[in-house]
């Protein structure tokens, strides 16, 4: 058994779920999914991933206690019956890509964010298959899916919010960014629609320069902010933010032609990332294109 744990977004735990998932298909055994730390976090809309077709139970108390590491009685016990005796709990040591992770075998516990396509790599097929949406498309989202289907439309994905209000790594990329993004792919694409997903569609609407036709999706608000990442999924192209909510929208995407534009600036100071230039190279796929 692989137990990982759950925290973040939606975009963190998908990294978290997929980086588990490989992990345990390479040991030919089950995943649970712990989402303890939903229970007192704040941020974002809690555990998620149901949302998905994913091949994973709720992990319980005991499981996560033991292989964890807990010092309480009963998981010392535990262990003993278990015959426990080498390591089980594995945190993430670095940000980039870490080999020795397939190294780790059965039973263990993740505690870490994996954000690297090359932990994925293995069974990607599998797991787009199992990051599926388990309910169908309906109303305005249905009606949008259905014009994304009909021309060459671009998701455009701009994350202020805390970005913007908070110090943090991350840190808003800036309009210079999107100009250079939209130009590259307007350099590919004869007639791009643009499909702009946002917390601050005002900012948006002020200083994209998109011309008519655009369209800024507004109705996926709170806790069906997820259908956004479905809609960018399903466009032609995709320019993200530095987000891994539209990472996922990106890597979601399953036209064989796409053009998928990012960051080449990830984070704010990247000297807060030690190899912050490998760190890049696994969280980006190769036929990305950076701006």
């Amino acid at each position: 058994m692989i137990v990982v744990r759950l925290i973040g977004g939606l975009g963190n735990q998908l990294f978290q779920y997929a980086a588990g998932r490989a992990l345990a298909l390479a040991n030919g055994c089950e995943l649970r999914l712990d989402i303890s730390g939903f229970n007192k976090y704040a941020l974002h809309h809690g555990y998620e991933l149901g949302l998905f077709n994913i091949k994973a139970e709720i992990a319980n108390q005991e499981d996560t206690s033991v292989l964890a590491g807990s010092q309480s009685r009963l998981a010392r016990y535990a262990r003993r019956k278990l015959n426990l005796t080498r390591k089980t709990h594995f945190v993430e040591r670095k940000f980039a890509f870490d080999p020795a992770f397939f190294n780790i075998k059965q039973p263990a516990y993740l505690d870490g964010y994996w954000q690297s396509y090359k932990y994925l790599e293995p069974c990607a097929m599998q797991i787009r298959d199992e990051l599926r949406f388990n309910k169908p498309l309906t109303g305005r989202n249905l009606e949008t899916a259905e014009h994304i289907d009909r021309i060459d439309s671009v998701s455009i994905h701009i994350r202020r919010g805390d970005y913007v209000s908070k110090s943090g790594a991350h840190g808003f990329v800036g309009i210079g960014y999107y100009n250079k993004a939209i130009t590259r792919i307007r350099e590919e694409i004869d007639s791009p629609v643009f499909f702009v997903f946002s917390d601050d569609l005002t900012w948006a609407r002020g200083n994209l320069q998109l011309g008519n036709g655009a369209i800024f999706v507004s109705h996926n608000t709170g806790v069906s902010s997820y259908e956004d990442m479905r809609l960018m999924s399903l466009c032609k192209h995709n320019i993200i933010a530095n987000s891994t909510f539209s990472w996922w929208a990106a890597w979601l995407n399953v036209n064989t032609n796409k053009i998928v534009v990012c960051p080449s600036q990830w984070l704010a100071d990247p000297s807060v990332v030690p190899s912050y230039k490998k760190f890049i190279e696994d969280l980006i796929p190769g036929s990305w294109m950076m701006a």
